[in-house]
């Protein structure tokens, strides 16, 4: 390859030297037109190789460029700008599309998991370990002793979140009563419920007495962490012993002690309504 673009260029310069040879033969005079015109060929011919080699050392040698390979399988650069062309999606209308995907999949994941009812029930109690609660006017419909001689009723609002409780507080139910009667109707209107084979309750942690102060009384001896009521008198009494008290109330009353909490149902204050 080398050995014939040597001999390219040389044959180039010869016919360069004679072309050279014949311009000058017919611009010179007569007289120097007798001399050999090889002798004026070989000397334009020097000076021809001269000029060129000096012209060719000057210029900088660079590589031979790689033409880039095409694979056979990849289309025309037109076809793919006119594809692409046709296709295309305004800047604006993508990137609210990506932005709104993205924001759907950041809210799907970031989605904030509904607590149980056990999660509330050990959050309201600060995780109290035991709570004593009255009967009437919270787990059962009837709302005073004199109720209870006709019938006794499990309220089944409150059903699911009394299981609650005893799963995880050590509970207690007291009630005043007003004869032995009264107290069979509450303790086969608990059990009917499923009270003492669902829950962790027992019977002999349903207590009964047969005044307002005995149920007070009841209450300072188990010292729970807290107690539920009704009755703003003994809610009154115990603020002082007791950690945390739940007043059971559909009238919220003006002043509570810092301790004291008010709902008007049992449910409502964990939000099962």
């Amino acid at each position: 390859m080398a050995d014939s673009s040597k001999e390219e260029l040389v044959q180039l310069i010869k016919r360069f030297g004679a072309y050279l040879t014949v311009k000058i033969s017919n611009l010179l005079p007569i007289s120097l037109q007798r001399l050999d015109s090889r002798s004026v060929g070989a000397v334009a011919g020097l000076a021809f190789a001269i000029v060129f080699t000096w012209r060719l050392l000057r210029s900088p040698s660079l590589p031979p460029r790689r033409q880039p390979k095409r694979q056979a399988g990849t289309p025309s650069s037109s076809s793919v700008s006119t594809h692409s062309n046709a296709t295309s999606v305004p800047s604006g209308v993508s990137s609210s599309l990506v932005d709104s995907r993205a924001q759907n999949v950041v809210d799907e994941f970031f989605q904030p998991v509904k607590p149980t009812l056990g999660q509330i029930v050990r959050q309201k109690l600060s995780e109290g370990r035991k709570v004593t609660c009255r009967l009437a006017g919270v787990i059962l419909e009837e709302s005073s002793p004199e109720d209870l001689q006709k019938q006794a009723t499990v309220r089944s609002a409150v059903l699911e979140v009394l299981l609650e409780i005893t799963k995880f507080c050590d509970l207690y139910l007291m009630e005043r009563v007003l004869d032995d009667e009264s107290e069979k109707k509450v303790l086969m209107a608990l059990e009917d419920a499923g009270v003492f084979t669902s829950g962790g309750l027992v019977k002999d942690k349903v207590l009964f007495c047969n005044t307002e102060n005995g149920r007070s009384s009841f209450v300072r001896q188990l010292e729970p962490d807290w107690h539920i009521d009704t009755n703003p008198e003994i809610i009154s009494q115990l603020a002082r012993f007791i950690k945390y008290q739940l007043h059971i109330s559909a009238i919220r009353p003006e002043r509570t002690a810092p301790n004291v909490f008010s709902a008007p149902a049992l449910e409502q204050f964990f939000g099962c309504v």
